[in-house]
């Protein structure tokens, strides 16, 4: 697989993955021209790992730019990309993932996937992909025959690896316990603000590999923050190496053996985050990051419901993360919202 200069690391299942790759979603314009335009530029500049999900609405658009890119001879053959894309939770069910998985399929105009992810550790009630989430649909997910129908689709084929996503170290030790084909991947937040030490260990150690989204804090979206490209230790660190805040971000991610999701349709930014992989940064430079003060930024509190398995965005991502303020805003919106 050709990564144009971006390592490409063996998955437990002994597929080879670019460690960097670019996300596809979108708050706004779903499906629109310039995605597509985004990510025809994605391919020409040199990203081979693309992130998807049912959820994002941008399958078909990002079918459509593979399909040009082909066209256009940027890539020569699918092969040459490595895709993974998500099961959404209404579809979190034995009987509808490999229904869903083929939607994916039809919506990106493949054959196959390189890497199946279960989006999010519980199951909605069946319907339509909404992000929306009604509080008394939220139920447990039944993890042994879920992750069975994930097993069948790697097994027939229809991708050549399968993962989780936003899930925490009790849960992923629920789910090796009953895997025949343990997750190759679980995908989580983590950044020089949240560095996630404890979950990766324990996935090293059970040789599942970490990918990092929101690595720069998702800044310009609603749930987003600045305390990344905000941060004085790591502009400090930037202006000191001649490089961006964001490159010295992705980097010390990389150095931690994990790999990342990073998502820009400026064709500069995209060129600037690929640029990572011919320096380090020193050991001074990752003392410096290792002692920043943490916080996690995606809280995704629309899973926790006083009616739902989920009490407590605590409870939903087992660590008490949450500050006293924090606290309590977040039993205000249960009072509201639950």
């Amino acid at each position: 697989m050709e990564s144009s200069g971006v390592p490409v690391i063996a998955l437990s299942s002994g597929k080879g993955m670019p460690v960097l790759g670019m996300g596809t979603f979108e708050t706004v314009g779903k499906g629109s021209e310039r995605e597509r335009l985004a990510f025809l530029k994605a391919i020409e500049v040199g990203y081979r790992h693309f992130d998807t999900a049912a959820i994002y609405e941008t399958e078909e658009c990002f079918g459509e730019a593979i399909s040009e890119a082909l066209q256009n001879g940027l890539i020569k053959s699918r092969d040459e990309l490595f895709i993974t894309s998500k099961l959404w939770c209404t579809d979190a069910h034995p009987d509808r993932v490999l229904p869903a998985l083929q939607n994916s399929l039809r919506n990106l105009k493949l054959e196959y996937l390189d890497l199946y992810l279960i989006h999010f550790p519980v199951s909605l009630n069946p319907g339509e992909l909404v992000m929306d989430v009604p509080r008394n649909e939220i139920f447990l997910m039944d993890y042994r025959s879920v992750w069975a129908a994930m097993e069948e689709c790697q097994n027939l084929g229809f991708t050549k690896s399968i993962g989780v996503r936003n899930v925490s170290i009790k849960k992923l030790k629920e789910l090796m316990a009953i895997a025949n084909i343990p997750p190759v991947v679980n995908q989580v937040e983590m950044s020089p603000v949240f560095q996630q030490k404890k979950l990766r260990e324990y996935c090293k150690d059970n040789n599942v590999l970490i990918t990092a989204y929101s690595v720069l804090g998702a800044k310009g979206t609603a749930w987003g923050s600045n305390a990344v490209l905000g941060s004085e230790v790591l502009n400090q660190i930037a202006t000191a190496r001649g490089k961006s805040i964001a490159q010295v971000s992705l980097r010390w991610v990389y150095e931690q053996g994990a790999s990342l999701v990073v998502k820009s349709f400026d064709e500069d930014r995209m060129r600037e985050n690929l640029n990572i992989f011919d320096w380090e940064l020193t050991k001074e430079d990752s003392e410096k990051i290792i002692v920043i003060p943490e916080r996690k930024i995606i809280i995704e509190n629309f899973m926790v419901s006083v009616n739902g398995p989920f009490k407590s965005v605590e409870e939903f991502w087992d660590t008490p993360f949450l500050s006293p303020y924090k606290r309590r805003n977040q039993l205000k919106f249960l009072w509201y919202h639950g």
